[in-house]
C-alpha cells in the first residue's frame, strides 16, 4: 500500500497545489556569545548602536546580556534569509568593541564560574523586568552554563494560499484554521519521530571545554589539556549536558492537537515542583523566580520543535495559539555551524526544509507513551554517540540500524526534493539530500567528525580552535562592511527600538507586582 506522502503529492499535482510547496517561508534565529579578548564571556552591555534588546525585531539577546540573538524575517527563498543574516552580522561587527568576537560554536568556553555569565538586562519597564526575572529563575533552576549555549532556530510556515488548496485536496470540510492547526501538529509529531536526523547530520558540538563541565568529566575522553569529548558524539548541545532537561523528563505534553497541547502546557504552568518549591520565589525582598511550578512560562518547555504564533505586546504564547491558531513551526535542533561565518549553510537549510515538508505530508498517528520513550532514547543516543559503528535506535518496540533508517528517510524525501527542484528549475534540494546520503555512507564526513579530526590533527584545544575560527569569521565580516542602504535600515531599527523602550519605561500606569500577577494568571 502506498504511503500518504505519495498519495498527497499525486492529488496535489492533479490540482496544481504542488506549485505552492516551494513557497514556504523560512526564517532564522541565530544565537552567538560575545567573547572578550581574554577568552571569557563579555561583561560589556549589549551594544547601544545595535538597538534595544527588548524591542528590536532583529537584534536582541537570549539568556545572557552577552548572548546575542539575530533574527531574520521569513523569506520564500532561503538564500534571502541567509543574506539577511549575513547583513546583520556585518552591521553588528561595525558596532562591537574591537577586542570582542562572536563565538563561532554552540558550546561556550572559559566558564569558570556561573556568576561570570551576565543575565540579560531589558530595562525598567514591566515587561523588561519580567523577562529579566524569568532568567533569574532559570539560573536558580538550571544554572547559567546551560543557558549560555547557543543554537540556531529554523522557522517555517507554508504560504497562506497553500492551505485552502491543501484542505480541498485532503477533502476536509472543517474550519480552515482547525485544519491548519491539525496539519502543523501532524508535522510536529513526525518531526519528533525523525528529528534526530538534524543533530546526526548537522551536529557540530562533539567536544567541550573542561570549564563547561565543572568537574563532571568522568564519562568523557580528554583530548588536549582543556578539551573533553565523546568519540562518537554529534551534538553535546542537545544531550543531557545541554538542553536535555532532567527536570522536564517526566513532563508529558500532548501533541495530539492544539487544544491538548495548550492544556498540558498550562497544567505545567500551575503544577508545583518540589525542587522549585524548596527554592521559593523570594530571597528576602528579591524575586528569584516567577513561580515554583514545573514551568515559569511556556518558553521554558524545551523541545526539538514548537508550534508558534506571533504574540501581541504582553500576550502569553499559549493565549496567542488558543486565539489565533498555529502560524509556523520553530525547529530548534540545529547547532551553530562553526565552519560557516553566519553559523548556517544554505545546504543544511535546504535539507531541513525537505525534512519538514516530508513530516507534513507523511501520515502521522498520535504519539503513544511508548513511542515518546523511544523518541527520548533516540534523541539522546544520537546526541551522545550517533556515529558509533553499527549503532541501533528503537522503532515500534524493536531495534533498527541508525544507518539503514537514516538512508530510508533520505530515500523517502528524495522525490519531494526533486519536486521542489523542478519548480525552481534547479537541483539544490536533491544535491542537499545527496550530500547527506554521502555522509551517512562515510560518517567521517559529518561535521561532528570533522571537528574532532581537526582538533586531533592540529593538537589544538577546543577553546583555541574555536577562537581562531571566530577571529577568521570576524575578519570576513569586517572586510565586507554593510552598504549605505543596509546601514540606514539597521540604524533606523535601532533608533525606533530605543524610542519604543523609552515609551514603555515611561508608562507607570500599572505597578510591576500587579502586572506580573496578571501576566502569570492568564
Amino acid at each position: 500500500m502506498r504511503r500518504q506522502l505519495e498519495q498527497r503529492l499525486e492529488r496535489m499535482r492533479a490540482s496544481g497545489t504542488d506549485r505552492l510547496l516551494g513557497g514556504g517561508r523560512k526564517g532564522l534565529e541565530k544565537e552567538s556569545l560575545r567573547i572578550a579578548a581574554n577568552g571569557a564571556i563579555s561583561l560589556t552591555p549589549h551594544p547601544h548602536a545595535w538597538g534595544a534588546a527588548l524591542t528590536h525585531p532583529c537584534i536582541t539577546t537570549d539568556y545572557s546580556e552577552a548572548l546575542a540573538e539575530f533574527i531574520t524575517p521569513a523569506f520564500a527563498d532561503v538564500r534571502d534569509t541567509v543574506r539577511f543574516l549575513d547583513d546583520i552580522h556585518r552591521f553588528a561587527y561595525q558596532h562591537m568593541p574591537d577586542d570582542e568576537v562572536l563565538w563561532a560554536a554552540s558550546m561556550p568556553c572559559a566558564v569558570a564560574d556561573d556568576s561570570a555569565i551576565p543575565l540579560a538586562d531589558y530595562g525598567t519597564s514591566n515587561i523588561g523586568r519580567l523577562k529579566h526575572l524569568y532568567r533569574v529563575g532559570l539560573d536558580y533552576r538550571y544554572g547559567r552554563r546551560m543557558q549560555a549555549i547557543a543554537g540556531v532556530h529554523f522557522n517555517y510556515s507554508l504560504p497562506s494560499e497553500f492551505w485552502p488548496a491543501f484542505q480541498n485536496d485532503d477533502e476536509d470540510r472543517g474550519e480552515l484554521q482547525d485544519f491548519i492547526n491539525d496539519r502543523y501538529f501532524a508535522l510536529i509529531r513526525n518531526f519528533k519521530r525523525f528529528g534526530w536526523m538534524i543533530p546526526l547530520l548537522f551536529g557540530n558540538s562533539p567536544a567541550v571545554c573542561k570549564s563547561f563541565l565543572a568537574g563532571r568529566t568522568t564519562r568523557f575522553h580528554q583530548m588536549q589539556r582543556g578539551t573533553f569529548y565523546l568519540p562518537y558524539a554529534t551534538s553535546l548541545r542537545m544531550s543531557d549536558i545541554g538542553y536535555k532537561n532532567k527536570n522536564q523528563s517526566a513532563l508529558l505534553v500532548s501533541h495530539d492537537d492544539l487544544k491538548s497541547y495548550i492544556s498540558d502546557l498550562r497544567r505545567a504552568l500551575k503544577l508545583p515542583y518540589p525542587e522549585y518549591e524548596a527554592i521559593g520565589t523570594r530571597d528576602g525582598d528579591k524575586i528569584i523566580q516567577l513561580t515554583t511550578s514545573v514551568l515559569q512560562i511556556e518558553n521554558e518547555y524545551y523541545s526539538y520543535i514548537r508550534p508558534k504564533r506571533t504574540t501581541l505586546p504582553g500576550e502569553r504564547p499559549s493565549d496567542a495559539l488558543e486565539k489565533r491558531g498555529v502560524e509556523y513551526v520553530e525547529v530548534r535542533a540545529l547547532d551553530v555551524n562553526c565552519l560557516e561565518p553566519t553559523g548556517v549553510s544554505i545546504q543544511q537549510l535546504y535539507f531541513t526544509e525537505v525534512l519538514v515538508l516530508f513530516c507534513l505530508l507523511e501520515s502521522s498517528a498520535n504519539l503513544t507513551a511508548e513511542e515518546l520513550h523511544e523518541i527520548e532514547y533516540n534523541e539522546l543516543t544520537v546526541a551522545l554517540r550517533g556515529r558509533t559503528p553499527g549503532l541501533e535506535l528503537v522503532r515500534n518496540g524493536g531495534r533498527v540500524s541508525l544507518r539503514d533508517w537514516s538512508l530510508e528517510i533520505c530515500a523517502r524525501v528524495q522525490p519531494l526534493a526533486a519536486h521542489l527542484d523542478a519548480h525552481m528549475g534547479s537541483s539544490v534540494y536533491q544535491d542537499a539530500v545527496a550530500r547527506q546520503v554521502e555522509a551517512l555512507n562515510d560518517m567521517e564526513l559529518l561535521p561532528s567528525a570533522r571537528v574532532l579530526a581537526t582538533l586531533r590533527e592540529s593538537q589544538s584545544e577546543f577553546h583555541s580552535y574555536t577562537r581562531e575560527l571566530s577571529l577568521k569569521h570576524r575578519a570576513d565580516f569586517r572586510a565586507r562592511p554593510p552598504g549605505a542602504e543596509v546601514t540606514q535600515e539597521f540604524d533606523s531599527l535601532a533608533a525606533a527600538s530605543h524610542a519604543e523602550q523609552a515609551r514603555l519605561e515611561a508608562d507607570r500606569s500599572e505597578p510591576f507586582a500587579q502586572f506580573m500577577d496578571k501576566y502569570l494568571q492568564h
